[in-house]
């Protein structure tokens, strides 16, 4: 529909920091844009939508993900191991496993969960490649998530460098030489690259990891393409000590001076995780404006730890939320992410906090960060990093908006409806979904997607991982 009325909005969270609560209770669309906010009365050719007792969010902005790992989930070697020990036992283990067909159900499986979440756009750090691949990665992704009708941004991830992995699968494991990586970008851009601030699809350049996964030139020389194609920058940082420490025996400074050094700290860059940062790392990252991706499930799953994001955003730093791979974050969704989050920043600080009484009662963590905190850091945080009009429900931003249902048990006796898919986890039903105005999920439905058929589809990819994983 080119033209859509949502009325009687119970609650309206706008993602907006000065004003965070909208007090509107209809919100009308045209074209893909929001045009009006208020007290609103049905116009002649409307789709006239009842979100009666509905609260509504900006569509999720998922700023970090790898989609190939939604056929990982629970891996049992991987289970109970930290970072380095996960990464040998799981997704480097089952990487050369997949095919053109079980990438393509992991795709899927990923980019639905996402969406049932109010999830509308998603950027994933896609790093499988090696020489002579079988199949195009890039090509399977963008098209699945033009199927659901979702914005996708494609992290296009890869190494020249190996980290010492190979015994396990020599193959899947050998790098890229540089020159043809970059050129692979820069078809990948030609290709499917928007600029627009309401483009559906973007590239970025985003080598696996800037301590190891390429030479300090050609890492230099990667951010110098980005710019010059007008493409952002990530990748993987400081997701524990061992960044720290590598950074340190190799290159003789912290690992986000190692970045500076060579090109990657900026607007346009931001990092996965930043869970282990120096003081004098977190203001380097506020004074250029990098951005952070802060995935607080995969960090807590893996023992990692809790980025300190209440202090980032006071130095300047940007904050955005994703759900990281589901082979370490077995509910990779945005809901149970910022969920996550919220809790996890109270129990940071107060984990902190020096023994303090007043009154007799422990001063805690309980105010670090607020619901509405929260929301706008997975909205229009993430839609700032990436560069797009949305994540804030406003005239004039693009009409990317959750239509939340509060109907399940889950949900009954709160005073505050409008906290509720964030506060109470789980997964609130969507009466609508929309992206760029389009309907993509309507009374909890995504049109064409059967449920049960993709169950029976990642069962089997399962079972076909596990056995070339294991003659492998």
């Amino acid at each position: 529909m080119d033209a859509l009325l949502i009325k009687n909005c119970h609650a309206i969270l706008t993602g907006n920091r000065q004003q965070p609560r909208s007090t509107a209770s209809d919100i009308r669309i045209r074209q893909g844009i929001i045009t009006e906010m208020g007290s609103l009365t049905c116009q002649q050719g409307e789709r006239l939508v009842d979100a009666r007792d509905c609260v509504v969010y900006p569509g999720w902005v998922n700023t970090h993900h790898h989609l190939f790992q939604s056929l990982l989930k629970g891996e049992p070697q991987g289970l109970n191991q930290s970072l380095g020990a996960w990464l040998a036992a799981t997704p480097y283990r089952f990487r050369g496993a997949f095919d053109e067909q079980t990438f393509r159900v992991a795709t899927r499986v990923g980019l639905i969960e996402l969406v049932r979440s109010g999830c509308t756009t998603i950027a994933d750090h896609h790093y499988l490649y090696w020489p002579d691949m079988p199949f195009d990665g890039a090509e399977i992704l963008f098209d699945e998530a033009q199927k659901l009708g979702v914005r996708f941004v494609l992290c296009r991830g890869g190494a020249t460098q190996s980290r010492g992995l190979e015994s396990s699968l020599p193959t899947a494991l050998r790098p890229e030489k540089f020159d043809r990586w970059m050129e692979d970008v820069e078809r990948l851009v030609q290709r499917y690259h928007q600029p627009s601030q309401h483009a559906m699809r973007r590239v970025v350049m985003a080598p696996t990891t800037t301590l190891h996964s390429t030479t300090p030139q050609e890492l230099r020389e990667s951010a110098s393409l980005a710019r010059k194609l007008g493409i952002g920058l990530h990748s993987h940082l400081s997701e524990t000590v061992d960044y720290l420490d590598a950074a340190k025996a190799k290159f003789g400074m912290t690992p986000l001076q190692f970045c500076a050094e060579h090109d990657w700290i900026g607007e346009d860059v931001w990092f996965a995780h930043l869970v282990k940062l120096l003081p004098e790392e977190i203001a380097m990252l506020g004074a250029s404006r990098s951005g952070i991706a802060h995935c607080p499930q995969s960090n807590a799953r893996l023992g990692s730890g809790i980025a300190d994001l209440i202090g980032l955003e006071q130095a300047g730093v940007k904050i955005s939320i994703g759900v990281d791979g589901a082979a370490s974050n077995e509910a990779a969704d945005m809901q149970s992410e910022t969920h996550a989050a919220w809790q996890l920043q109270r129990a940071r600080k107060g984990m902190l906090a020096k023994p303090r009484y007043a009154g007799g009662t422990f001063e805690g963590g309980g105010d670090a960060a607020t619901i509405e905190d929260v929301v706008r850091w997975g909205t229009s945080g993430g839609a700032q990093i990436l560069g797009l009009d949305t994540g804030e429900l406003r005239p004039g931003m693009a009409a990317d908006i959750a239509v939340y249902r509060l109907d399940d048990p889950r949900y009954f006796g709160l005073h505050d409806s409008a906290i509720g898919p964030v506060a109470c986890g789980g997964r609130a039903a969507l009466k609508m979904l929309l992206c760029q105005g389009k309907v993509i999920v309507e009374d909890d439905v995504i049109p064409g997607v059967d449920l049960a058929e993709l169950g029976r589809e990642a069962a089997e990819a399962v079972k076909i991982l596990q056995q070339r994983a294991n003659v492998n």
